[in-house]
């Protein structure tokens, strides 16, 4: 497996180097400063080289179509480790996480407060693909691309008050209000997003044994109370976990395949 990160990652590069190492396989981390994609050659030509050697390729990038540009390149799996628009193998993590929890996610009530960014893309795909109920609540300016949106319209519902969204839910979810690359818009998300911090007040709004999940880092007293991040209701520490048994899964899922 080589793995191709050109941003930075805790989580995601363990759980896909760990699971690798568990299958008896062996992962090779490339960083693009250090590869010839620093002087130049093209993201084609070098996923046609990549995939002549190996048998899965991980990215994580900025651009969404730099990995597309991978996958269409490539004569082996591409998976997104994450991109500026989605960042599905969290999915993976958080949706296997409420099912050890809670039983099956179909028709459960999942409320997300935050910004509508590539992790809240990944939820809105998943409530159209398991067919769950997904509530957003986003600050006005701060909300999920619109085409995004459509694929799952009978599903997702955007509102900008967060007590709205959380009302009744199973399950609420939060992300870091300033995901990499914003950090430059630090003081004017900080203002946007004033309201809108997950804390234990917010939670009781919603069901009485409702989860919290967050994909971590997370940025205590900013969109979460630590309250909240190691109280009862919190699973942050199971979805991280859970980041490599998904993980497995996916590589056993995209090698077994014929």
């Amino acid at each position: 497996m080589v793995m191709l990160f050109e941003k930075a990652s805790t989580r995601t590069r363990i759980s896909f180097e760990v699971a690798t190492a568990q299958f008896g396989g062996h992962t090779l981390f490339l960083d693009p400063g250090f590869s010839q994609l620093s002087r130049g050659e093209s993201l084609p030509d070098t996923a046609r080289v990549i995939s002549s050697m190996a048998n899965l390729i991980v990215m994580r990038t900025y651009a969404h179509d730099r990995i597309s540009l991978v996958a269409e390149n490539s004569k082996v799996p591409v998976i997104n480790a994450m991109s500026d628009s989605f960042h599905p193998c969290q999915l993976l993590a958080d949706v296997l996480t409420f099912i050890e929890k809670r039983g099956q996610i179909r028709d459960a009530k999942v409320a997300w407060v935050g910004d509508g960014n590539n992790v809240c893309h990944s939820w809105i795909h998943a409530a159209h693909q398991f067919g769950f109920d997904l509530r957003l609540a986003c600050p006005t300016g701060y909300e999920p691309n619109a085409a995004i949106l459509e694929v799952a319209s009978k599903r997702v519902k955007l509102m900008n008050a967060p007590g709205t969204a959380v009302s009744g839910c199973d399950l609420v979810v939060t992300d870091t209000w300033l995901s990499i690359g914003s950090e430059s818009e630090k003081e004017e998300r900080l203002k946007a997003f004033s309201g809108f911090c997950v804390t234990n007040d917010l939670m009781q709004t919603a069901k009485p044994d409702a989860l919290f999940m967050h994909c971590l880092p997370a940025y205590r007293g900013t969109e979460v109370s630590s309250e909240v991040l190691d109280g009862p209701q919190s699973v942050i520490w199971e979805e991280a976990e859970n980041r490599l048994h998904a993980q497995k899964a996916l590589i056993e899922f995209l090698i077994e395949s014929p």
